[in-house]
């Protein structure tokens, strides 16, 4: 019985799998951070964003997506047109490991088994988890304390299209709503660095991700008909 099971099971999970067409791939493009330190723009990639993406398409409209994304953000009072900041001149570097999932969701139809030229604005929302360094500033110098992780919510703006039959390509830019106020050093977790705190601490950081995604598809294609 246990070995019908287990084989029922496995059974499920390839039927499942073939059922629909698949999309794995890679992402390319910048990172840029907003928050206590630097200019405040909130799409300007000044550092590498590198990642993985697979896709599991439920219908033409319709996706649950799944990703890695490494990323570095750096940031520069010098840079920023607030005159306050200007004048303090601290600066940070930081690194994101973010691993995400959620569903993206297609404006218009977009078959991956048509021949015909597809393309389609999309939006993407889920929940995102990423390490990072708690950092705070000693002899107004960014320094790593500890590694720390938070979660985020991803809120993706998109457009795609198809190369040709096996694979797709798009464009996005896409804001996470961090759950930590100190991507940046600007607020301590650690209680005995309390006092190096500044900045608003009230309000959170976010990161972005902005560039392309290439995907190829694979998996028997799905008949997307309503039963």
């Amino acid at each position: 019985m246990n070995r019908l099971r287990t084989a029922l099971f496995f059974l499920l999970i390839y039927t499942g799998l073939n059922a629909q067409i698949n999309e794995i791939g890679i992402f390319v493009g910048g990172a840029n951070y907003i928050g206590d330190v630097g200019p405040t723009t909130y799409i300007a990639p000044n550092d590498v964003a590198l990642g993985f993406i697979y896709k599991w398409n439920r219908s033409t409209r319709h996706s649950y997506r799944f990703s890695y994304t490494y990323g570095k953000i750096e940031s520069n009072d010098l840079d920023s047109d607030v005159a306050d900041r200007n004048l303090r001149g601290l600066n940070f570097k930081n690194t994101l490991h973010e691993v995400s999932a959620g569903m993206e969701f297609d404006f218009f139809e977009f078959d991956l088994h048509s021949m015909k030229p597809q393309f389609t604005p999309y939006v993407y929302t889920g929940l995102s988890y990423f390490a990072y360094k708690e950092l705070y500033y000693l002899d107004n110098t960014a320094t790593e304390d500890y590694q720390e992780g938070a979660l985020a919510i991803p809120m993706i703006v998109g457009v795609k299209t198809k190369l040709n039959r096996d694979f797709v390509i798009s464009f996005e830019v896409g804001a996470r709503f961090t759950f930590t106020d100190n991507l940046d050093g600007s607020n301590p977790k650690n209680e005995n660095l309390a006092p190096l705190q500044f900045g608003n601490i009230n309000s959170k950081d976010w990161y972005m991700f902005t560039g392309f995604t290439l995907t190829y598809t694979f998996g028997e294609n799905p008949c997307f008909c309503p039963e």
